[in-house]
């Protein structure tokens, strides 16, 4: 299947979670302000760690370098699930009985969490419970499926062994977790997002977060229009942290992109949330719309900035669609990036061992709705009363990362890679750019990405990230130029999409000169 096929359905990539809800209108800081607490990112995670804290008489700040409960809120699929892929048997041999406990029962409890929230404010979320499954075709996988099954049951989960599962297609194997559910991520969300201001939250967006220094035991953040936020604490909920030190972060994370169809079928689904053991990783789910039953096809995850041309991965979703349903049309098609840390098990708590006051929440791989529920339950409680039940197994500096010392050395060895090969790799001094596409090119030694878009306009930006200085590669399938190294994204233009980059693109003063280079030479 072609892209062409794809774009015949829908030619431009859209999130349903975005289209079927109002875009949010709340103001950008335009003055220095001080708060007892400021959260950075307007995501699932701080907006509940707003609304948790809302309750506890502090003044609290919440600033969003766009607009609050897009980018990866907004473009997920919204499963409220503790199967988080075949993690319990692993957490149980890697961590113990105990802490493979506290990971179990914080998502057990998160899913209930969701649909008291919903009830007690009166939020049409859209939930529905569901049972959720993990399969395989495979019989490398089975084994491990029977072990998943006895693993989640002895901490507490209704977990079953299943020999088929609802859908069509057949399987060797598959476990099966009741009373999970699923929902529309904006629209639980944003009147969260309300209620909480209405408690005295201030939201900001637009303020993109990227400075943060600690004096006199106050943290200041600058921001990139020059306010500054002091803060008696701080909760670092930007996805990818955009604070390097002391923890290292962009040595502990890395970044996986994945693709969503939103589709229209002949045949009814049956119901339930599915996601298969190996790869390709293929993930099924509906949701009811006013235009009818939406299914969503999802998976072909990849690291960000690396792999084969993004518009392939869309392709492959649409076979694995024609192949399992008789297909209507495709209204939706998006994609969306997780942070992933080294043990699979996301990082929230203080940001190091030695900051109190300053704490982060991130890497919850493609698991964040529950686990943003978690984390704003877990931050809450360090923040009022200095502990949690949970802490432990969630602590970023947990004692249990010596287990991913090969991931660390793994990852780091990809950092250098991507970082020594993009410095290296030929780029090409004659290109002929047709409408709509992108390549790395070199003029006059100067090393660039160029775009032509659809009305023949050239956009030429640096291709150094300003992250930490990789290279960047075009992602077509979005039309942004992607890190390999930490997942920073930049549209065409050079403006930042996702960081951990805060500042754009740019030849600064060489701009024009290279545009001029640019045009004589080609």
């Amino acid at each position: 299947m072609s892209i062409e096929d794809l774009k015949f359905y829908n030619p431009l990539p859209e999130s349903y979670w975005m289209a079927s809800t109002e875009q949010t209108q709340y103001p950008s800081l335009d003055q220095d302000i001080k708060v007892d607490v400021v959260i950075v990112g307007g995501g699932m995670a701080g907006i509940c760690t707003a609304y948790e804290l809302s309750k506890e008489n502090l003044k609290v700040a919440l600033l969003e370098s766009g607009r609050i409960i897009e980018a990866t809120s907004g473009y997920t699929t919204a499963k409220v699930t503790s199967q988080h892929g075949l993690i319990y048997n692993k957490l149980i041999k890697q961590v113990g009985r105990e802490l493979a406990q506290q990971y179990a029962t914080a998502n057990e409890e998160a899913i209930l969490k969701i649909k008291r929230i919903a009830d007690e404010n009166g939020i049409d979320a859209d939930y529905s419970p569901q049972n959720a499954f993990i399969y395989t075709k495979e019989d490398q996988y089975i084994n491990q499926i029977e072990e998943e099954v006895e693993a989640a049951s002895c901490l507490g989960i209704k977990a079953s062994f299943m020999e088929e599962i609802p859908l069509s297609f057949g399987v060797k194997a598959a476990v099966k977790f009741e009373n999970q559910a699923q929902f529309h991520p904006r629209r639980f969300l944003l009147p969260l997002a309300k209620i909480a201001e209405k408690k005295g939250v201030k939201i900001y967006e637009h303020t993109r977060a990227i400075e943060l220094l600690e004096e006199n035991n106050k943290y200041t953040i600058t921001t990139l229009q020059g306010k500054k936020v002091t803060a008696q604490r701080v909760v670092i909920a930007s996805h990818f942290p955009f604070y390097n030190k002391p923890g290292k972060y962009y040595a502990r994370i890395f970044t996986e992109r994945s693709y969503v169809l939103g589709i229209h079928a002949k045949e009814k689904y049956p119901g339930g949330m599915y996601i298969s053991a190996g790869g390709p990783g293929r993930s099924l789910r509906a949701q009811d719309t006013d235009n009818g039953e939406l299914i969503l096809v999802v998976g072909d995850n990849h690291k960000t900035g690396q792999g084969e041309d993004t518009l392939k991965h869309f392709e492959a979703l649409l076979g694995f669609a024609k192949n399992n349903f008789t297909l209507i049309d495709v209204p939706y098609r998006w994609s969306t990036q997780d942070c992933v840390t080294l043990d699979g098990i996301p990082y929230v708590g203080h940001y190091s061992a030695d900051t109190p006051n300053l704490y982060l929440a991130t890497g919850f791989g493609k698991w964040g709705m529950t686990n943003s529920i978690v984390s704003s339950e877990i931050l809450r409680d360090l923040i009022i009363k200095g502990e949690n039940p949970w802490q432990e197994i969630y602590n970023p500096s947990r004692k249990t990362l010596v287990h991913s010392a090969k991931n660390l050395i793994l990852q780091g060895v990809d950092f250098a890679t991507e970082l020594i090969g993009g410095k290296l790799s030929k780029t090409p001094k004659e290109v002929e750019l047709e409408l709509d596409q992108a390549q790395i090119i070199e003029v006059d030694d100067k090393r660039a990405g160029a775009y032509r878009d659809k009305s023949g306009k050239l956009h030429i930006v640096n291709t150094t990230c300003t992250h930490l200085g990789c290279e960047l590669n075009w992602n077509s399938a979005e039309k942004s130029w992607d890190c390999p190294c930490h997942g920073s994204r930049f549209d065409y233009e050079g403006k930042v999409i996702e960081g951990p980059a805060t500042q754009d693109l740019s030849f600064g003063e060489d701009v024009n000169v290279f545009e001029k280079l640019f045009k004589e030479n080609f």
